[in-house]
């Protein structure tokens, strides 16, 4: 990259600075005469005023258009140089607004382009280089430090020029009208020019420090939220506050001498610019006395000297502006320029990725960081690139490091690793990517789908532009011409033009001709892994839209109706209690009874309802605001009562599932109130906590015998009103159960059982999800379930799925695109013995005929593989068939033995 913010600025935007200049410079004139007129209405002001004898208005002599026979009134005259005045105004406004729009697209493109090929280099630094910096400093750098820059590169060659030349023009125009006022003018710039530069220098020295304070300090808050266990579990909380406010305060002591060396800055300028007034008023006034300068020229004179502030101001503050940015944008560049940086060729999307063969072969294989003992130290093997190759050895034996090199993602710093007589470390992304798959110790999820991340390692480049029609129901050509635009623009500012939304997906290298053959290879991996599983109770979990997916939709009803005659047939109808619009469901809830429906958002959260005023207005319209008043006081009092000797975290507060630990004197306090004062003296608060009671009570539950038969009847009346009266307004924010219908708002499992399970049946839930699961292969549905399960939101990191999960994820990701080499580098430690021995056949069975090189956690696999690499310090100290390595006194045999 470019050392220089200003070479940056003239490589991308050479064209764009020269059109800003030549703006400027056409601008002057304009400004100039802007200044000029304003004398000439003055005096023509003042000829007509001392020719008021005449009684009239008459031509005035010098009232005319040159080259044009045209005379006009001396009001004539008058307007027609304000309305010069004033288009001259508008143009000189148009000229900036136009400069200052120019100026600020460019800065934005510019600063695009800095963040693009910044995180272009972020994904070229070597592997090595991440154990050095941190995450709390590169992010920041490309975020945040980077932001003043974009205002700074649209003003980079274009502020000083067209601010000088607002100074000049009116400086010239003073100096036209009275050399002594232009001196008077000039007078103060020399003394602000010598001083300002010096406070500035020690400006810049301690913004420098504090960058680079604020990004150690973005970086220990990183390692403190990363860290937080070990913090709570050492109680060193109280010496982390201590560290960071010691850190703040040097922070706070920079900033401050910052603050008080742009206030003497501020302080002297506005000095110093009050002093040039007092010399005009004074020379100006003396010159009018003496006949040497006319009264309208010393009013433009003081109007032009007012303009010449603000561009020296300007001028000023792009100076201050310039050091900053230069120091932010040098300390930014050397952040990004780490040795042993990948070749961008390498990444090429375009390049030829041939499949591999031939031999894998390591001579004196070497590999070190920064001058530490080698991890790696001459190590020599060879197979044939379609052995299945266990790699033992101990914690620093060099093992994984290995594992690494062979997928690429570390390059040697001594000896050859080859595969089919090619270089690793000179081939391109194209071939490591697609070629070879390989799964650390710790899967790394992005925050997107399952699906996104399963097909991650298929979206090399796009294949086919998206289908705007099926994303928007909107004009397509509208839509095209949108999306032509952001790619066009994208390309202005450096970018790649590749859209996101297209079609990436690699179906040919998967071995499919379409998307559902991709899903079926999909689950067919997913199972090798032991994930389908996982997948499709996601799936379940899940929701669709209707009108998007009418088929699905009407498929889950198939599988309600099934299920219900399957549950019947089966003599286990009493397993699950369904929704009836005329009875009262026993295994739901109050709130669920009353909306009947699944709630759409929050504005009929259950946790909220006794505060929503369009339920209010239902009970008290069903006689049922006293008496869920009366209900909740009565579940508060019993709880209270049973809640009140036990310990926090007793089972008993997850069993009546009412409120928590934290909660019970809350609830006490108001038992109380309401018993001294039977509940007129509580809060609408309070009321609201006891109403809320009611919604959460469930008859087959909490068998508190609170709701009996007359109160389910009012329910039901409840039930009826809330959804005849619901408003307008509300109406999309409950989706409503009907038999016949799909449910939008409900998960696929809640549209198939479309009840509740009954509470106090043994094993209902298993056995009725056993008999779903037969509807749903019956009807051919899982797959779908699962392209549904595909859909869910894995979280930031992978966060919402387990450690298992996410490792198997990793794994089914690496298989899906039939790598002719996969490397598993302790990729399952975290299996149990018995899921990883049946992991090893699946995968051993799907590699067939193709490389596997797998770091085992577990030496007893060790017998599944063709041959066996030991390493110790470094080296490989045996290679080999594992029959032949196991007997006598060879160290495979210690470690077996170990194990």
């Amino acid at each position: 990259m470019d050392r220089s913010i200003y070479r940056f600025v003239l490589r991308y935007s050479k064209r764009e600075q020269i059109m800003l200049i030549l703006l400027a410079g056409v601008s002057y004139p304009f400004l100039y005469y802007s200044y000029d007129l304003p004398k000439q209405i003055i005096n023509h002001i003042r000829a007509v005023v001392e020719n008021q004898s005449q009684g009239v208005l008459t031509a005035y002599p010098d009232a005319a258009l040159p080259l044009v026979d045209l005379q006009f009134t001396a009001l004539g005259w008058l307007v027609l140089l304000c309305m010069v005045f004033l288009a001259l105004t508008l143009i000189n406004g148009g000229f900036k607004f136009y400069i200052n729009v120019f100026k600020g697209q460019l800065a934005e493109r510019m600063l695009r382009r800095l963040r693009y090929e910044l995180y272009a280099r972020v994904l070229r630094f070597p592997l090595a280089h991440f154990k050095k910096v941190s995450q709390g400093e590169i992010i920041p750098m490309i975020t945040s430090e980077v932001e003043p820059l974009g205002g700074f590169i649209g003003d980079a060659y274009v502020q000083p020029i067209f601010q000088g030349g607002l100074l000049l023009v009116p400086l010239g125009f003073i100096l036209a009208q009275d050399p002594v006022l232009g001196i008077a003018a000039l007078a103060m710039f020399p003394v602000q020019g010598y001083i300002i530069p010096k406070i500035q220098r020690v400006a810049n020295r301690l913004g420098k420090e504090r960058v680079l304070t604020v990004r150690k300090l973005g970086d220990r808050i990183g390692e403190s939220i990363a860290g937080i266990d070990t913090l709570r579990a050492s109680d060193a909380t109280a010496f982390a506050r201590a560290d960071m406010a010691s850190r703040l305060g040097v922070i706070y002591d920079l900033r401050f001498h910052i603050y008080r060396l742009k206030g003497w800055q501020k302080y002297i300028n506005n000095s110093l610019d009050k002093i040039t007034p007092f010399f005009f008023y004074l020379l100006g006034g003396w010159l009018v006395f003496a006949g040497d300068l006319d009264l309208g020229a010393l009013v433009a004179v003081i109007a032009a000297q007012k303009d010449l502030a603000a561009p020296w101001k300007e001028l000023l503050t792009y100076y201050q502006q310039k050091e900053d940015t230069r120091i932010k944008y040098e300390q930014v560049i050397e952040q990004f320029d780490p040795a042993g940086m990948l070749d961008p060729n390498l990444l090429d999307p375009d390049a030829a990725a041939e499949p591999l063969s031939g031999e894998v072969a390591a001579a004196n294989l070497t590999y070190a960081e920064d001058g530490s003992d080698p991890a790696v130290a001459g190590a020599n093997f060879r197979f044939p690139l379609k052995t299945h190759v266990a790699v033992l050895g101990s914690g620093r034996s060099g093992r994984e490091e290995v594992a690494m090199l062979l997928a690429g993602l570390l390059r040697s710093t001594g000896g050859r690793l080859t595969i089919g007589g090619r270089d690793v470390a000179e081939m391109p992304a194209a071939v490591l990517g697609r070629r070879i798959g390989y799964v650390g110790p710790q899967a790394t999820l992005f925050s997107a789908s399952l699906g996104d991340n399963l097909f991650l390692g298929l979206k090399h480049r796009p294949v086919r532009p998206r289908d705007l029609m099926r994303d928007a129901a909107a004009d397509d050509a509208r839509l095209k011409h949108e999306s032509e635009r952001r790619r066009h623009e994208a390309l202005r500012a450096g970018n790649t033009g590749d859209d996101p939304d297209d079609d990436w997906l690699d179906l040919e290298s998967v071995g499919v001709a379409d998307g559902d053959g991709l899903l079926a290879r999909a689950h067919e991996v997913l199972e090798h892994v032991e994930m389908a599983g996982d997948v499709y109770q996601l799936g379940l979990r899940g929701t669709i839209d209707p009108t998007r997916h009418p088929a699905l939709a009407d498929a889950i009803l198939e599988a309600r109706r099934r299920l219900h005659h399957r549950l019947e047939d089966a003599g286990k109808a009493r397993f699950v209690e369904a929704y009836d619009r005329s009875t009262y469901n026993t295994n739901a809830t109050v709130a669920e009874n009353l909306l009947f429906g699944t709630p759409r958002d929050s504005r009929f959260d259950a946790a909220r309802l006794a505060e929503n005023d369009y339920v209010r207005q239902v009970l008290t319209s069903a006689g049922l605001d006293q008496t869920f008043f009366d209900t909740g006081l009565q579940v508060a009092e019993t709880m209270v009562e049973i809640f009140a000797d036990l310990p926090p975290g007793h089972e008993f507060f997850d069993q009546f599932g009412f409120f928590d630990s934290d909660d019970l004197p809350d609830y006490q306090r108001i038992v109380a109130e309401a018993g001294r004062s039977g509940g007129a003296s509580l809060t609408d608060a309070d009321h609201q906590r006891l109403v809320g009671l009611t919604f959460m009570l469930s008859p087959a539950r909490h068998r508190l015998g609170l709701i009996d038969d007359q109160m389910q009847d009012r329910i039901l009346q409840a039930r009826r009103l809330f959804s005849d009266d619901l408003p307008a307004a509300l109406r999309d924010a409950v989706a409503f159960f009907d038999v016949e219908q799909y449910n939008a708002a409900a998960t696929l499992q809640d549209n198939i059982l479309f009840g509740k399970l009954a509470y106090g049946q043994a094993d209902a839930e298993a056995q009725v999800s056993a008999l779903m699961g037969e509807v749903v292969d019956a009807l051919n549905l899982r797959g779908r379930v699962m392209e549904v399960g595909l859909t869910y939101q894995v979280g930031v990191g992978g966060s919402r799925l387990s450690r298992v999960q996410r490792q198997k994820l990793a794994i089914a990701q690496a298989l899906l695109k039939r790598p002719d080499l996969l490397v598993l580098n302790e990729a399952t430690g975290v299996l149990d013995s018995a899921t990883e021995t049946r992991l090893a056949d699946a995968l051993q069975t799907e590699m067939a005929g193709r490389g596997l090189v797998w770091v085992l956690t577990r030496p007893a696999l060790v017998e599944r593989f063709d041959r066996v690499l030991v390493m110790h310090r470094g080296r490989v100290v045996e290679d080999g068939e594992v029959k032949a390595l196991a007997d006598g006194q060879s160290r495979l045999k210690k470690i077996l033995a170990a194990e």
